[in-house]
This record gives structure tokens, C-alpha cells and sequence, in this order.
């Protein structure tokens, strides 16, 4: 009698299957990290972004929430304001009255957060809405601002 060979685990269809699973699944989420809404404000990198701010060319609101912050500090030259928050519209408006309606730039953690935010406030009237696409950890946009080395100031609440 002839000895036969055991039967494979893993056929290879199965795993040629598993493996196109594996690749649509990991270019869903690459275009996931990638995308971003386009908005018809501007854009500044995270540079620009510092450089305006300290100058008073425009106001910087770092959009994140308070554990962000915390954690990361929030950039020097901006304004945090949570955008969960119930009052974040009636404060934005105060902060523009108080710096004379200055172009407002927002900063999140990778710019998906700004861009959609950016987008909201130019179709509720908001005039000079800017996007920091780059954020504060980076995106396909740039390395962020962590990563430029860019000053932050702690965040205790």
C-alpha cells in the first residue's frame, strides 16, 4: 500500500482568499488615514500655523478635547476650545470679537477633526476659516507639530 501524504491545513485558495481579505481590508483603512474633506477655506502647515499665531496674524484653536491636551500640551499660540463642548459656537464667536475677527485656524490631532470642523463653520457663515491638515501628531499632510519640534505649553485644566 502506498504511504500518502497528510492533508494540508490551509488550502491554497483559502489562503489566497485570507490574503486579498488582508489587502482590501489594510487599503480601506490607508484611505481612511488619507482622506480628508476638502474645504474652501486655506490650509497652513504647522509652521505657518506657529508663525501667525505668535505674530497675531491669525487666531489658532486647538480643537482636541481636555485629555488631549493634557497629554500633549496644547501649541503654543493657541486657544483651546473643545469641540464636543455645548458652548463651542457661542465661545468661537467671542473669541473672534475679542481678536477683531481675525482669520481662525484649527488644529486637531491629524486634521480630520479641522477639516470636517472647517468645513461646518464655512457653511454656518463663519468668514476665515484656515486648516491645520498636519495636526498635532501628523497625517499624510505632514509631520505635525510634535514632530517639527514646535513649542507646546502644559495643559493642567
Amino acid at each position: 500500500m502506498q504511504e500518502t501524504e497528510p492533508p494540508a491545513l490551509i488550502s491554497r485558495r483559502s489562503l489566497l482568499v485570507c490574503g486579498g481579505a488582508l489587502a482590501v481590508t489594510g487599503g480601506g483603512w490607508w484611505a481612511l488615514y488619507r482622506y480628508r474633506p476638502k474645504h474652501d477655506g486655506g490650509q497652513l502647515t504647522v509652521a505657518q500655523a506657529h508663525a501667525q499665531a505668535i505674530s497675531g496674524a491669525i487666531l489658532l484653536v486647538d480643537i482636541r478635547t481636555p485629555g488631549e491636551w493634557r497629554q500633549t500640551g496644547v501649541p503654543e499660540g493657541a486657544v483651546p476650545l473643545d469641540m464636543r463642548s455645548d458652548d463651542f459656537m457661542e465661545s468661537l464667536q467671542s473669541l473672534l470679537v475679542q481678536t477683531e475677527n481675525r482669520p481662525v485656524a484649527l488644529i486637531c490631532a491629524g486634521g480630520v477633526r479641522s477639516a470636517r470642523l472647517s468645513r461646518q463653520l464655512l457653511a454656518a457663515g463663519f468668514g476665515q476659516i484656515i486648516d491645520v491638515p498636519e495636526g498635532i501628531y501628523g497625517s499624510a499632510a505632514g509631520p505635525g507639530w510634535l514632530k517639527s519640534n514646535l513649542p507646546v505649553r502644559p495643559w493642567n485644566g
